[in-house]
């Protein structure tokens, strides 16, 4: 061990003999092994394989199955028609659920706003390891009153508006509102292949039940996976996922800082569409 740091318990010897293996407690010097080669297997000790969970830091793991259709059109315009998603699409609209909190206000632009990992960590609200305010982004409170005054607030979450409370996003005294939301149903990946959009879909189902919504050409969707904008990726912004919310390095979190300002800044452009929302963080780009 003194050698290679692996415990005796750990440690495995190959090519030592030919056939039947000597019992473990047989030492090597007594075999009478002259010139013949072997090779020692085994974890030092040190380098175990550590549970993840028991961690403190990790390393940000780059998900390479995310698209950004944002700069492949061709790939969204096969996800747009492919016969699946048209279904998919079909189904969700019929199925969507929107609840309407407080009425939309005239002339203002709208946010469809992920919550997953976006505007908090969902990991420790879920296993309850962290309180409600803990999971928080850190500026969320001050992004959405920054950006109420010209935009409308949708939500789209899976879980009921308890949670939202929780957050203190509804029912508080605040100076923003969250206008309505809606299942997450809409904005769900159900396979690689089949994407169905938040966005798109509530478009098509307020113009079939009649409700006044503002069009796609004022709305941005914010969340942290470019592939849920398949069918809609000019309206789309992505941002950094936000987890690990008990660490220092996610509490230094100014991501949401950075897009209330850009947000803002181009209030007064009549079609976001035009816009290359991927560069929110330097607004001098954005077109």
């Amino acid at each position: 061990m003194s050698l290679t740091k692996v415990p005796p318990e750990r440690q495995k010897i190959l090519g030592l003999v030919k056939g039947k293996l000597p019992p473990d407690q047989e030492r090597i010097a007594d075999l009478r092994i002259t010139g013949k080669s072997f090779t020692l297997v085994g974890t030092p000790e040190g380098d175990e394989i550590k549970d993840p969970s028991k961690l403190e830091f990790l390393p940000d793991v780059v998900n390479d199955l995310d698209v950004d259709f944002t700069d492949n059109p061709a790939a969204a315009a096969v996800y747009k028609n492919d016969q699946r998603n048209i279904r998919k699409v079909k189904e969700a609209t019929e199925k969507l659920q929107i609840n309407i909190i407080h009425p939309l206000r005239d002339g203002k632009r709208l946010l469809v706003l992920d919550i997953d990992y976006t505007i908090l960590d969902t990991k420790p609200l879920t296993s309850g390891s962290l309180p409600p305010a803990e999971c928080a982004r850190p500026g969320l409170h001050e992004f959405l009153e920054a950006i109420y005054p010209y935009y409308d607030i949708c939500i789209c979450w899976i879980w009921l508006e308890a949670k939202l409370v929780e957050l203190g996003m509804v029912g508080s005294t605040r100076n923003y509102q969250v206008l309505f939301s809606s299942t997450k149903l809409a904005c769900s990946l159900s396979s690689q292949n089949e994407m169905v959009n938040h966005m798109h879909i509530m478009l098509r189902h307020c113009k079939l039940s009649g409700i006044t919504f503002p069009s796609s050409k004022n709305t941005i969707h914010v969340d942290d996976l470019s592939r849920n904008f398949a069918l809609n990726p000019n309206e789309g912004l992505k941002i950094h996922a936000f987890k690990n919310a008990h660490t220092e390095q996610a509490q230094a979190d100014r991501e949401l800082h950075k897009l209330a300002r850009y947000m803002v800044h181009i209030v007064a452009i009549e079609d976001f569409r035009t816009l290359r929302h991927k560069h929110f963080q330097r607004p001098g780009s954005m077109s």
